[in-house]
């Protein structure tokens, strides 16, 4: 199996405190219930037949649910579709000395909640079930030391992942059409998933997309799976990782042998000519009950989709290159659009 080659170090990830706090954290208006957080196992396993064990999940009341509020007067709730969301690295601060999350740990259970299930899996929930697993995630550093205890850290999340998507589609699935979705580590493990459960399997054609958010897929690491080709195409995975428009190829201080597979979320496509924010549905950045319109403008270069400065008071003082952070976040509405685009595109197909 080809190895999933990681190019990017420490600050590609989430590591800065102030730009999550300062751009994309804020509790929801329309959430009243808190997920419980108590949760505890002998084997610190995780027991996916337990809710607890779920981040989010459609038989309780979780942060996915949540509805920018612009939204609220045309919502109509569906669930056309399954979406199996994989979040991101939330295990970042340095004074963790463990290789893996505990998957009993209350504080970053709800960081992970209050941050990524509640402003990246809810863009999925109008027309779809979300299911995001908690897992024993890899902590950030283990991007970065390259050693025998990094690679254990990611097959133990990997190990979480796998069995949590098991036991969904064993059951949970009930022959549902199926969207994985991801970002940053997770996207780590959500391409190695669909390589061994979904490539050349009777899986693939339940398929409607892949949105592997977040890090570099390889144009070779995939043989039967494609990248998606327009808006409707189905069966196939985007993907992309943000930074700002400008920023030299060797940024994140390395040399990628390799060419990545990036789809510009404002086309759907791998046109390279820069994109108007016009075409932007919109963003939700700090304040989760906001659209931002026109929030940015994004072109394809080489591996990254570079993007414009955010279009939000105090821009000037954003001086961050990478906004990967932002990678779900600035598109927003186009990928919530899209979501229901390809699911619509899927089932007429059937």
């Amino acid at each position: 199996m080809k190895k999933y080659k990681i190019s990017f170090l420490l600050n590609s990830l989430f590591v800065s405190n102030l730009i999550f706090f300062s751009l994309f954290s804020c509790s929801p208006r329309n959430f009243s219930a808190h997920t419980a957080y108590q949760i505890t196992t002998n084997s610190k396993i995780p027991d996916y037949n337990n809710l607890n064990f779920w981040a989010a999940h459609p038989w309780k009341k979780d942060l996915s649910d949540s509805i920018p509020k612009p939204l609220l007067p045309g919502f109509k709730k569906d669930s056309l579709a399954d979406v199996f969301f994989i979040h991101p690295t939330t295990l970042t601060a340095k004074k963790d000395t463990q290789w893996n999350a505990d998957i009993d740990d209350a504080e970053l259970n709800a960081k992970t909640d209050y941050s990524t299930i509640l402003y990246q899996a809810s863009v999925f929930n109008e027309k779809c079930r979300v299911f995001a697993p908690r897992y024993r995630q890899a902590h950030l550093r283990s991007f970065y030391e390259k050693t025998p205890e990094s690679e254990m850290a990611f097959e133990i999340a990997y190990t979480d992942i796998k069995a949590a998507f098991l036991f969904y589609l064993m059951y949970l699935n009930n022959n549902q059409p199926i969207i994985i979705a991801s970002h940053s580590q997770g996207t780590k493990h959500a391409a190695r998933l669909l390589q061994e459960i979904f490539e050349n399997k009777p899986l693939q054609k339940r398929l409607v997309c892949a949105y592997l958010i977040g890090m570099p897929v390889p144009d070779t690491f995939f043989t039967a799976l494609k990248p998606c080709t327009d808006s409707l195409a189905t069966g196939c995975f985007v993907s992309w990782r943000t930074v700002k428009s400008g920023t030299p190829d060797n940024y994140f201080n390395s040399t990628e042998k390799f060419n990545a597979v990036v789809i510009n979320p404002l086309t759907w496509t791998n046109e390279k000519a820069l994109i108007s924010s016009k075409y932007n549905g919109g963003g939700v950045l700090k304040n989760f009950n906001k659209i931002v319109p026109r929030v940015v403008s994004s072109q394809i270069h080489n591996n990254f989709l570079w993007s414009s400065k955010p279009n939000v008071p105090g821009k000037i003082l954003y001086t961050k290159k990478n906004y990967h952070i932002g990678d779900i976040n600035l598109f927003y509405m186009n990928i919530r659009v899209n979501t229901i685009t390809r699911i619509n595109a899927y089932l007429k197909n059937r």
